[in-house]
Formats: C-alpha cells, sequence, structure tokens
C-alpha cells in the first residue's frame, strides 16, 4: 500500500481498493482454477462440453472468492470443484507437487491486479499524481530528471 501511495494513487483511495481487492479480487487464483481443471480434464482425456467450461468459470469465478488470505485454500476449492465436471478429484495429486510453487505466481497477479485496479480507481476519480509516479518510477530505475548547466 505503501508503495502504491509512492507511485501517486491518493491514500483513500489505496486503503479502500487493496483491502477489497484481497477479498473479492483473486484474480490469479480464478486463472489458475481454471488452467488446473481444464488440465486435468485433458489428462483424464474428457471432453468439457461449452456449457461445462462456462459453468466451471462462473462456479470458480464465484468460489474464489472464499480464498482470500487463506495459503492454499485455492487447492481445496479446486478439489471441491473437480467433481461438478467429472474430473476425479484423484487428479488433484498431478498438480499438489507444484501447488507451493504455483502459488507465488498467483500472488503475483493478484498483486498486479489490485494495484492496476487502484491506479484505474485513483485515474477515474482524479486521485492520481502522474509527476509523483514519473518521479517514483524514476528513483526505482536510477535515472533522475536533472538538467546539467552547460552555459
Amino acid at each position: 500500500m505503501d508503495k502504491m501511495e509512492n507511485y501517486g494513487v491518493s491514500r483513500s483511495i489505496v486503503s479502500f481498493v487493496i483491502p477489497t481487492g484481497y477479498s473479492f479480487n483473486l484474480d490469479g487464483a480464478a486463472i489458475y482454477e481454471s488452467l488446473a481443471a481444464l488440465f486435468l480434464a485433458q489428462a483424464y482425456n474428457i471432453h468439457l462440453s461449452l456449457a461445462q467450461q462456462i459453468s466451471l468459470v462462473v462456479v470458480l469465478m464465484i468460489t474464489s472468492k472464499g480464498t482470500a488470505g487463506v495459503t492454499g485454500a485455492v487447492f481445496v476449492v479446486l478439489l471441491a470443484t473437480m467433481s461438478t465436471i467429472g474430473v476425479p478429484t484423484s487428479g488433484l495429486a498431478f498438480i499438489a507437487g507444484i501447488d507451493r510453487i504455483i502459488d507465488m505466481g498467483r500472488t503475483s497477479v493478484n498483486v498486479f491486479g489490485n494495484s492496476l485496479a487502484s491506479i484505474v480507481i485513483a485515474k477515474s476519480e482524479h486521485e492520481f499524481d502522474e509527476q509523483k509516479a514519473t518521479a517514483y518510477l524514476g528513483s526505482l530505475s536510477g535515472h533522475r530528471n536533472t538538467k546539467t548547466a552547460t552555459n
């Protein structure tokens, strides 16, 4: 949250959007669950109809909202969802070993999504400081916008 404030998003926007995002905007979890379910269906050679795929996405978008702040909860949600599309739950053993590593990617996507959401909201509310953002990015890259006197 401090980094978003340093980037130019107002404190009032950051303090509302970031915590709300971690409760309701879990992009990484929803993407992972969808891809894992499709991977396991393909691994078992189960053809999913378009209706099953759409219902899977809807169910996973809703169930991913309950995974906020609990490490490994995505795996449990995926376990519960697999039976709705006819994929054996034992297939989760295929991805259980790498779930902790993939969790880092899910977290990165969630952080990026919530940060982007705070910037979009701040810009729509005219509470985004472009100059502060430019200065912050300049300080991260090591470049300074300083003018040298050549006269």
